[in-house]
């Protein structure tokens, strides 16, 4: 493709010649000739520039770039995003429900779906317009699946979910397992009946392995657009906002309230119960005990990332300041001694 034609489609402003063809979209670390990167800082200008790139996505024109075409745009990480979608990521044609899928006689299919082999839709579910159901996925009674899905292999979907636009599943992803309720009683722990749903936005993402349980009673919901990555668990009546991001093993505790916006770094876990305003943010490994404000936190418990860091840094310095300590003891021991005498 060439430069003048991707200018028009990432609707960017062009900075030398639009007959230059692209052969790639690549990052700055794996720059070949003849493809089209992106800046957004400029300890990387000296490294495009002398690199084989022929077209640089930027947020301004540099003038030490100027022996390549410059591409300028409001926010380049994300149109070099939508340049990848133009380069690699070509539509698949709708194949229909295909011989080996397996569908109750009540099942409602919307037109241009793709449904493969080893797939189960049981009695009463939907599946909207547009969406791709991959081999060996189960989806429950009377679950509805919105349009334009994409459900990859090995995920279940168990009874009365519900599933809005343009979602995607990774594999191995489980929602509406039973949340973890038991009761205690003669000695022994009662399970408590899970009845509740599942109740996922438009526009989530789901990564491989994660685990979202079913309400006991009402329901557990992801916000619109939220994204969860591998291995997350998310409890029973859990509410996550809109736009929130759950990194890899991020755990959330059961009827937990997340506002909107909030970011959890990797591994960060949060206890049952708890209220965390719109727009928190949470370092790897945080564990948030108490309801949370808005701001950014690290440490267990979770306190503010600045009180975290000064702490940290004493934390190094223990050993070194036992050491004086002790010295200081020793010191004191003696003056006592020769008060004594």
């Amino acid at each position: 493709m060439k430069t003048g034609e991707l200018a028009k489609r990432l609707g960017a402003e062009l900075s030398g010649d639009e007959n230059i063809e692209i052969h790639a979209v690549q990052g700055v670390s794996d720059i070949s000739d003849g493809c089209l990167t992106f800046i957004t800082s400029k300890k990387y200008l000296a490294e495009i520039a002398d690199s084989g790139a022929a077209a640089v996505l930027a947020g301004r024109f540099y003038d030490a770039l100027s022996g390549k075409a410059q591409l300028k745009v409001e926010n380049p990480y994300y149109s070099f995003a939508k340049a990848l979608e133009i380069f690699y990521v070509k539509p698949e044609a709708p194949k229909g429900v295909m011989n080996g899928a397996i569908l109750e006689d009540d099942v409602t299919v919307g037109e241009n779906v793709t449904i493969y082999p080893n797939a189960y839709i049981s009695s009463g579910a939907s599946i909207g317009e547009g969406t791709m159901i991959y081999p060996n996925v189960f989806i429950g009674e009377n679950t509805k699946i919105g349009n334009n899905c994409l459900i990859y292999p090995n995920v279940m979907i168990r009874e009365d979910i519900t599933v809005g636009n343009g979602v995607i599943i990774h594999g191995c992803a489980l929602i509406g397992s039973d949340g973890y309720g038991f009761v205690l009683e003669g000695g022994a722990h009662y399970k408590i009946p899970q009845i509740g749903t599942v109740e996922i936005g438009d526009n989530v993402e789901i990564g491989a392995g994660a685990a979202i349980d079913r309400a006991t009673t009402g329901a557990t919901v992801i916000g619109e657009g939220t994204k969860i990555d591998n291995a997350c668990q998310v409890a029973h009546n859990v509410k996550i906002g809109k736009h929130c991001l759950l990194v890899a093993q991020v755990a959330i505790g059961g009827s937990t309230t997340i506002g909107d916006y909030v970011t959890f770094g990797g591994q960060a876990g949060v206890t049952d119960h708890v209220t965390i305003e719109s727009g928190a943010m949470f370092g790897g490994k945080s564990g948030v005990i108490g309801n949370m404000q808005k701001g950014i936190y690290s440490g267990v418990p979770a306190i503010p990332h600045r009180n975290w860091l000064k702490a940290h840094a004493v934390f190094e310095k223990l050993p070194e300041m036992m050491k004086t300590l002790k010295k200081l003891e020793d010191k004191v021991n003696k003056l006592e001694v020769q008060d004594d005498d």
